[in-house]
């Protein structure tokens, strides 16, 4: 068992610590606001500690899960971060979707001070975190690696080693790209079937069994056709991460017009009020008052 500091307790930190004191590991928190981790402690028993250096003093992981670039740096960088607090041979593992570049800059700050350091984007949602079987992929030395899987595993079901630093955010661009596409051709799809006068329902049954299977058709369809969109990952989330992916594009030379134009559709769903809604919200807009 680890002696762990988790610095970032929204809807996927939350239960993401919650995992790791249930699986017998030593953890202190930190959040922002302060009464969450107050809660969390409540909840799982563990400390909560007023700044990140404070939550990472003597800790051997320190895991961070918080909104973006900038976030990051914040919580990591200065006189209270998370760096400033951690013991030589302690290894930082991000767990936030951000920039390659941030976990570059923040790879070689933490090597300034002989510590570790892995870029752990997740995949798998709200569900996935609570559930604990999300997805992790990581960027990093092996060595560090191998130190932070059994950790990591208490809110894993899959977790892989994708190259050096700035490999796991990668991978979660892909993994954006991916699910941006899926979910359009979904929405698409559903309309379509209604259109036609056809049962969504059924219609999806059918496909689902065939070569159209996806965890978005069969974990979204129905709550698509029913226009609920209250839940899981919010549309102010996913421009966010293709904001960066598409940047990234921008200098490696990837070309990404379908992607480039989900999130423009994205845009379209924020303009409808849609900004907390989930990603499956694509099919709003076909369905808006001003849509044939």
């Amino acid at each position: 068992m680890a002696k762990v500091a988790f610095i970032g307790l929204g809807v996927m930190g939350y239960p993401m610590a919650g995992h790791l004191a249930r699986a017998g590991h030593q953890v202190c928190v930190f959040n922002r606001t302060a009464a969450k981790a107050e809660q969390w402690v409540a909840e799982f028993s563990g400390t909560s500690a007023a700044t990140p250096r404070e939550a990472a003093d003597g800790a051997e992981l320190v895991m961070v899960c918080v909104g973006n670039d900038e976030d990051l740096r914040s919580v990591v960088l200065g006189a209270d971060g998370a760096l400033a607090g951690m013991a030589t041979g302690a290894l930082l593992v991000d767990h936030t979707t951000a920039s390659a570049n941030v976990a570059r800059e923040l790879a070689g700050h933490a090597a300034e001070r002989q510590l570790g350091f892995l870029d752990a984007p997740v995949s798998g949602g709200q569900a996935g975190a609570q559930n604990g079987v999300l997805t992790v992929m990581v960027g990093g030395e092996p060595a560090h690696y191998a130190r932070a899987e059994p950790v990591i595993q208490a809110y894993a079901r899959m977790i892989k080693l994708m190259g050096p630093v700035g490999s796991g955010q990668l991978t979660k661009m892909v993994n954006q790209i991916c699910i941006g596409g899926l979910v359009q051709g979904l929405s698409e799809a559903l309309h379509f079937a209604q259109c036609a006068g056809l049962d969504g329902e059924a219609a999806m049954e059918v496909i689902s069994k065939g070569a159209a299977q996806s965890w978005q058709l069969e974990n979204r369809h129905k709550s698509m056709l029913a226009g609920e969109f209250d839940f899981g990952f919010a549309v102010d989330w996913m421009r966010k991460d293709l904001s960066i992916l598409l940047d990234e594009a921008r200098h490696n030379g990837a070309q990404l017009p379908v992607t480039a134009l989900v999130d423009q559709f994205y845009a379209e769903v924020q303009t409808l009020g849609g900004g907390r809604w989930d990603t499956s919200s694509l099919i709003a807009r076909l369905k808006a008052p001003n849509k044939p």
